[in-house]
């Protein structure tokens, strides 16, 4: 067939240095674990972080609609994991990702009050965090925004669980 082979790619070594097709394999007590590769890892964040851009000018329905397409691909190639704690990792980064973008996506302060308002905060929660000098990042992980942003609304969005 006259194949050359990649010097880079091919190689011999114990199989916990090496990945093969995006996956990585760990050694475990009497058996081996299959795991997603570091590298496909942050390969993924970096699309993830492309598609959730907060200065895109998009509303979360279109955000959630690219994700849908992107995260249920990577879900069905990477459905060997074996290690269910990294993908719900990832998949608590999407969501603050997405707290994220609304909250930059609200901007002044008095929208920023009446959404929390409505979605269910109290009053000083609300006034306390919108007060907050810390930015749109540090703000996802706030009580008030996690109650007013609950996970059961990003699933009735449509994001999928990996």
């Amino acid at each position: 067939m006259k194949l050359k082979v990649n010097e880079r790619k091919s190689a011999v070594s114990p199989p916990g240095e090496r990945k093969f097709l995006g996956y990585s394999i760990s050694p475990g007590k009497g058996r081996a674990w299959i795991l997603i590769a570091p590298e496909s890892i942050r390969r993924a964040k970096s699309r993830r972080r492309e598609i959730t851009g907060r200065s895109k000018g998009r509303s979360l329905e279109q955000v959630i609609g690219k994700l849908r397409v992107y995260l249920t691909g990577w879900r069905n190639y990477y459905s060997l994991n074996e290690l269910p704690s990294l993908t719900r990792n990832l998949l608590g980064w999407i969501r603050r990702r997405l707290r994220s973008l609304l909250w930059k996506q609200w901007k002044k302060g008095r929208t920023r009050y009446s959404e929390l308002r409505v979605r269910g905060v109290g009053k000083d929660l609300a006034a306390q965090t919108v007060g907050s000098s810390h930015k749109q990042w540090r703000i996802s992980l706030s009580p008030a925004l996690c109650i007013a942003l609950p996970n059961r609304l990003f699933r009735e969005m449509g994001l999928p669980d990996i």
